[in-house]
């Protein structure tokens, strides 16, 4: 029973982390109609500035705060590649993105070489109900919980915010009453720069970070997001928590080299039924 609440309690801080970056996924989404595959890059970059950071003796705290922030300016730049020229399509958009991520690749073999690296953490472990759970684990889960309360009352309570939720809901009519919907979707890709590289600097002292992680954390986000329709945020958590709890308990029981397959096919079958129920909804409706 120890062993099940570890995985648990480890699972949940796992999907805390992917949480992080769907969440990003969905802000730009919902802004610019945009999918960002460069959205994990976010998460590399400032999981390797943490790491040189602290290796060249900045504070703990300091290097992790420059780490998000230039996963942020990241994701500006990669907004005005995507989205800054006027009249870029989807589509379009998504490729660059893609393009990116894989520019990506280069600028951080040559900075950092092709080693994946670690970074030290909050020491020790709490006992929890017999289970033992490292205690950077409930860092991430509370850093976590903090950024969505956050994020709702920006969201909800501040003009910019409100800026977002408009373009989001009525592009046109954002348009109309003055709102640039251009300068909204730059602030949403920074936004979701901010957030990947949230998510970077927590998982970087659990799990070492290399050029190419962003791979298996895009994969992870995105089966998050679309869970939640690319629209919804809090659902695209649930979906990030159930992917992370059913990989740690894969691989907590012997299925390590397939935890990623085992956690995405029990995504898929969740959508699959999500889909029917909408369906049948929808049938009924008519």
């Amino acid at each position: 029973m120890s062993a099940f609440l570890t995985y648990l309690l480890n699972g949940l801080a796992v999907g805390c982390a992917i949480a992080l970056i769907a969440s990003g996924l969905v802000a730009i989404h919902r802004v610019t109609g945009v999918v960002n595959f460069a959205q994990g890059t976010f998460a590399v970059v400032a999981g390797l500035c943490t790491s040189s950071l602290l290796g060249l003796g900045v504070p703990h705290g300091v290097s992790e705060a420059a780490a998000v922030l230039l996963a942020g300016v990241a994701g500006l730049l990669t907004g005005l590649a995507a989205i800054g020229r006027p009249g870029t399509t989807p589509l379009s958009s998504l490729i660059i993105t893609l393009g990116v991520g894989v520019l990506a690749y280069a600028v951080e073999i040559v900075l950092w070489g092709d080693q994946p690296r670690s970074a030290p953490g909050l020491a020790g472990s709490v006992t929890i109900a017999g289970a033992r759970i490292q205690t950077q684990h409930l860092l991430v889960i509370a850093v976590t919980a903090a950024t969505f309360v956050l994020l709702a009352l920006f969201f909800g309570r501040t003009y910019l915010g409100k800026a977002l939720t408009a373009c989001a809901s009525n592009p046109y009519a954002a348009r109309v009453v003055g709102i640039d919907t251009r300068r909204m979707g730059l602030l949403a890709f920074a936004l979701g720069g901010l957030l990947g590289g949230l998510a970077g600097v927590l998982i970087t002292p659990l799990r070492p970070i290399s050029f190419d992680t962003d791979v298996t954390l895009i994969v992870n986000a995105f089966a998050a997001a679309v869970f939640g329709a690319l629209t919804r945020p809090v659902v695209a958590l649930g979906g990030a928590l159930l992917l992370g709890v059913a990989e740690t308990m894969a691989a907590g029981y012997g299925y390590g080299s397939h935890q990623l397959e085992v956690a995405l096919g029990l995504m898929l079958v969740v959508m699959i039924v999500q889909a029917s129920r909408r369906s049948a909804i929808h049938e009924e409706a008519v």
